[in-house]
């Protein structure tokens, strides 16, 4: 049942994120032409203890819309979505801060990630360590 509610309140997000900006993008200019023709990249992140999303519960979900412009319930939208253009929207490719020092305690934290990243699917999970390890990498996207 618990990921049964984890996928609703991810589609629901997700389905809000992205179709809310394209709404009234469609009527924006006089001639009738799109506002943007930029491909959608938008988000929804999350975050929960455990480890894996079948056994997490998220305590934290937010919104990230890259496209046309930086967006969303993400506390830093500009940076996360920066730092994804670098990384060509590869979760994997996020560049760990070696300054930072973590504690070697087994805290799990798992973070997904479902929508759209300009204009293809995306689904994204990854455990950390803990709450540090996680902060560590991708420190713009995953800092919500």
């Amino acid at each position: 049942m618990r990921n049964t509610a984890r996928w609703a309140t991810t589609l629901g997000l997700t389905a809000a994120t992205v179709c809310g900006p394209l709404t009234g993008a469609a009527l924006a200019t006089p001639d009738h032409t799109p506002a943007s023709l930029h491909a959608p990249s938008a988000l929804v992140l999350t975050v929960g203890h455990g480890e894996s999303a079948t056994l997490a519960t998220p305590v934290r979900a937010v919104t990230l819309v890259c496209a046309p412009r930086p967006a969303g319930t993400h506390p830093a939208a500009g940076p996360a979505c920066a730092e994804l253009r670098g990384a060509g929207g590869d979760f994997e490719a996020l560049a760990a801060d070696e300054g930072v020092l973590c504690t070697r305690e087994y805290e799990p934290v798992v973070v997904t990630v479902d929508g759209v990243w300009e204009g293809r699917r995306v689904s994204y999970e990854r455990t950390f360590a803990n709450e540090c390890v996680k902060n560590a990498h991708g420190a713009g996207v995953f800092a919500f």
